[in-house]
């Protein structure tokens, strides 16, 4: 409702001129319920009242939550975040000190914004560095404002904020914590397309290998040189166990005991070393 001023001079035609403050047209006028409500003690009366300030304010309330819509978060569960925040406004305010709009926007605009701060990160990151964050983002805008401009570097950034540039580091990464990508997400447009888990590396079974075999390595040495030599045949020279025992002119049963038996041997004195480790705590030493 536009809020008019006549004004008039001698010899002019009458004009009307509009006040500089408009009143939105889902701000009903509530004086009378909130004064009434002040009044009366806890009960069915008091909760009636209240709740009919809700009725009347909410139609402001989901203005509020409209704001925010398009940042990942559903106009629905906006409108609820919103009218949480109604509720706290009407409780909290006081009709002694002004009206009941100039309160409730901040409140319900701060309970919107505390929603997103809280609840919607992909990634949880520290209240600090969402600070910075929001710094860095409204220091990016200021300076993008005019048509034209270049995009701010985080030298231009930390000046503009009062940051240090590694602050500003810590805010530009959080800029991209806001909403993760899909790892079904396609990276590629083409029919041969990939998505990011594709790209995504796997456990490489070697390495286990490097690890025994490293551990390995000390018990093979301590072996006679026989049995190194029978294993070295067996395994590295991928050799039946009749071809060996023909090479050194032994039976194919001893062959098959030496192999158990050295294989048992430095098993045994891997895993006892490593369970000497785990129980002093770092690598055993003998004397």
């Amino acid at each position: 409702m536009l809020i008019e001023t006549p004004t008039h001079r001698p010899g002019t035609p009458e004009t009307t001129a509009p006040a500089s403050r408009r009143r939105h047209d889902d701000a009903p006028d509530t004086a009378a319920l909130f004064a009434r409500m002040a009044e009366l003690e806890e009960g069915p009366e008091r909760e009636a009242v209240r709740d009919e300030l809700v009725t009347l304010w909410l139609p402001m309330a989901h203005r509020i939550a409209g704001r925010f819509r398009d940042r990942g978060e559903s106009i629905e569960d906006l409108r609820q975040v919103a009218a949480l925040g109604l509720v706290k406004a009407i409780d909290r305010f006081d009709p002694s000190r002004g009206a009941f709009e100039s309160y409730a926007v901040p409140t319900i605009t701060g309970e919107v914004k505390r929603h997103f701060r809280d609840r919607m990160w992909a990634l949880r990151v520290p209240r600090r560095v969402q600070e910075l964050r929001n710094k860095v983002r409204v220091a990016r805008r200021e300076l993008t404002q005019n048509p034209g401009s270049p995009e701010p570097s985080v030298a231009d950034l930390a000046r503009h904020t009062g940051l240090t540039e590694e602050e500003v580091n810590a805010g530009i990464e959080a800029l991209d914590s806001f909403s993760t990508l899909s790892l079904d997400a396609e990276l590629s447009a083409d029919d041969d397309g990939y998505s990011l888990a594709d790209t995504l590396g796997a456990a490489d079974s070697s390495y286990d290998v490097v690890v025994d075999r490293e551990s390995a390595k000390e018990g093979l040495r301590r072996l006679p040189e026989r049995e190194r030599a029978i294993l070295y045949m067996r395994f590295f020279e991928d050799m039946t166990q009749s071809r060996i025992a023909d090479h050194l002119g032994i039976s194919q049963m001893h062959v098959s005991r030496l192999i158990s038996r050295s294989c048992a041997r430095v098993r045994d004195e891997v895993l006892g070393q490593r369970t000497g480790n785990r129980g002093t705590g770092g690598p055993s030493t003998t004397a």
